[in-house]
């Protein structure tokens, strides 16, 4: 599919929130740290479950925390420990776009997840100097 051409801002806000995802997971993808750049040789990954984030923007800015949902059909994502009370008293998790937060740590327990990792970085090719 491709990208939209329209230069209409309301064209181009519906295409955004009325991607196909394998589109939009790519809106779900943050920034990594100096040091996850130097290691795997790669700008930006998207979220998964479990990574380690840092807040960049708003009003929870400086706090990390684990990723507990990344969901795509509203482009946000939760992270743990990130509540906001009610007036009731009761505590809501709040959204947080993909945009504001930075990767600290990634989850690697999932194969596939390595191999792009390899795949779009050095993260490979550092091993394999390593082992020399």
């Amino acid at each position: 599919m491709n990208m939209i051409q329209s230069g209409k801002p309301s064209s181009q806000r519906k295409f955004f929130y009325s991607k196909p995802l394998h589109l939009a997971k790519k809106n779900l993808s943050s920034h990594l740290s100096k040091e996850l750049r130097e290691k795997f040789g790669v700008r930006a990954f998207t979220l998964h479950k479990g990574d380690t984030v840092e807040i960049m923007r708003g009003s929870f800015k400086g706090k990390k925390g684990k990723v507990h949902t990344v969901n795509y059909s509203q482009k946000n994502v939760i992270v743990e420990g990130i509540v906001r009370k009610k007036v009731s008293g009761q505590e809501v998790a709040v959204p947080l776009q993909a945009s504001n937060l930075r990767l600290m740590e990634l989850e690697l327990t999932d194969k596939k997840r390595i191999e792009s990792l390899e795949r779009k970085g050095k993260h490979k090719k550092t091993e394999n100097k390593g082992e020399k």
